[in-house]
């Protein structure tokens, strides 16, 4: 019997050539669905540029721009885009982002520590990338189709930053074309009371602020050696190393803090450290007061200026006047800021520029060229797994916040009189200055150096040196 049963007939496969083509339109609309989907999502709009943006109402414009383009990876308040979620898209984005905020944290570096203005190096690093052209990154643009800077965006930054240097950084009497640079030259005068100056320097060079009456400040901060001891790790009472190398107590006023790691406010706060550390001077303030009283002279003295007495608060405050005298103003670098086209040769003009061009100025930057922010000892390259075993000290301002950002940066350190400061590095590791340039280069900079730059930038660095009379620098 024939089997009238009709069989249906199954879609025939899709050629290959077919699959070829459904298989690239899905990749395609992934591609781009991506970077679409970020267009819709809106910058957030609780974020501390917002909040900046209402204390200073000239910031605005540029603080919507640098919002929109810069929070994702240099702030903790962002949008996350659609796709974070995803396993590997999660780990590159945690990546950028801790990448990110050890060159820059918004949150952390944008204002000065008192909130009342933005802060110089912050204004350099912004500058910086814009005029380079570095930020935001092609991959992260690939992404992010509205992120990056047109020309117009550019250049309403670039206004907002060279207005903020002209009302709070420029230094009088600079030849017009650094009004508003990031590299500005010490001021030429300064205002001091000068008797408490004289009180302040005998104070300074006397003994009688130590345990033992062997130790001045001037012993770790020598005005003949560019205020510091030129040694790897100062010496104490009782022949006690210190665990950091002393930083230059010329130009110290100019610090936004002082101490590497930040833990003093300012001079006066600074003077009353050492005194009674017992690695350094070893003495207690009542003591310190005791042998100074039974000097009828200094006393009198004393009682002219200050007639509240002699005190840990009157005697660090004299020391900080005269160490606010130590300003280094007689150099051939801030000559030339001031408008002599003379007083720099070729070779250290070009060092400047190679300074400028790997971003030294990113932190080295204001009138004493650093000493304003915090910075990773290694951003670019892990400086303490190539020196190896670290130390407390190491930790640097992580010490003082115990926020983990904060762990291995320091105080970045004045260039000013570098050539006399040596050796360098918190750790007073590197002997001279060809090592200390070469190595700022691998560890923070965007490229290293040849021999040639190298020697062209400490030709430049030398030029920062203030002149010597009578064993100090004026």
């Amino acid at each position: 019997m024939r089997d009238n049963t009709t069989v249906s007939s199954q879609s025939a496969p899709p050629s290959p050539k077919r699959r070829h083509w459904i298989v690239l339109a899905v990749i395609v609309v992934i591609v781009l669905i991506l970077p679409v989907s970020n267009l819709f999502i809106a910058p957030a709009s609780d974020t501390v540029l917002a909040d900046l943006a209402r204390q200073h109402p000239d910031f605005g414009d540029a603080a919507a721009i640098l919002q929109s383009h810069c929070l994702d990876c240099h702030g903790k308040t962002s949008r996350k885009p659609l796709y974070g979620w995803l396993p590997v898209a999660r780990g590159l984005i945690e990546r950028d982002a801790a990448t990110a905020s050890r060159y820059f944290n918004v949150d952390a570096e944008l204002t000065t520590s008192n909130g009342t203005t933005f802060a110089m190096p912050a204004l350099a690093k912004i500058e910086y990338v814009l005029e380079q052209q570095t930020m935001p990154p092609t991959r992260y643009v690939a992404m992010h189709w509205n992120r990056g800077f047109d020309l117009g965006e550019r250049e309403t930054v670039h206004d907002w930053i060279r207005n903020t240097r002209q009302a709070h950084y420029q230094v009088d009497g600079v030849r017009w074309e650094f009004e508003t640079d990031a590299l500005q030259p010490l001021p030429r005068t300064i205002d001091l009371d000068q008797e408490k100056v004289a009180l302040g320097d005998a104070l300074f060079h006397d003994v009688r602020l130590s345990k033992d009456s062997t130790l001045s400040c001037a012993s770790c901060h020598a005005l003949d050696k560019g205020g510091t001891d030129q040694e790897r790790v100062s010496t104490g009472v009782g022949d006690a190393k210190g665990p950091i190398n002393s930083p230059t107590v010329y130009n110290a006023v100019f610090n936004f803090r002082q101490f590497w790691d930040g833990r003093a406010a300012d001079l006066q706060e600074q003077a009353g450290g050492p005194v009674t550390n017992p690695i350094e001077m070893g003495a207690s303030w009542v003591g310190v007061v005791q042998r100074l009283s039974a000097d009828d002279a200094f006393l009198t003295r004393f009682h002219a200026v200050y007639p509240e007495g002699l005190s840990q608060e009157t005697i660090t405050d004299a020391i900080a006047e005269f160490e606010k005298s130590l300003v280094t103003t007689h150099n051939r670098f801030d000559a030339y800021l001031y408008g002599d086209d003379t007083a720099l040769s070729a070779d250290e003009l070009a060092g400047l520029a190679l300074f400028r061009e790997n971003a030294c100025a990113n932190c080295h930057n204001g009138s004493n060229l650093g000493g304003q922010s915090f910075e990773r000892m290694g951003r670019r390259a892990d400086y303490f797994a190539d020196r190896g075993q670290t130390a407390e000290v190491d930790f640097g301002r992580f010490n003082q916040t115990k926020v983990e950002r904060d762990r291995f940066s320091f105080k970045v350190p004045t260039l000013r009189n570098v050539e006399l400061t040596f050796p360098y590095f918190h750790d007073g590791t590197r002997q001279t200055l060809e090592q200390a340039v070469s190595d700022m280069a691998k560890y923070q900079g965007y490229r290293n150096f040849s021999a040639k730059e190298t020697a062209q930038v400490v030709a430049f660095l030398k030029t920062l040196t203030g002149e010597q009379r009578d064993g100090r620098v004026f």
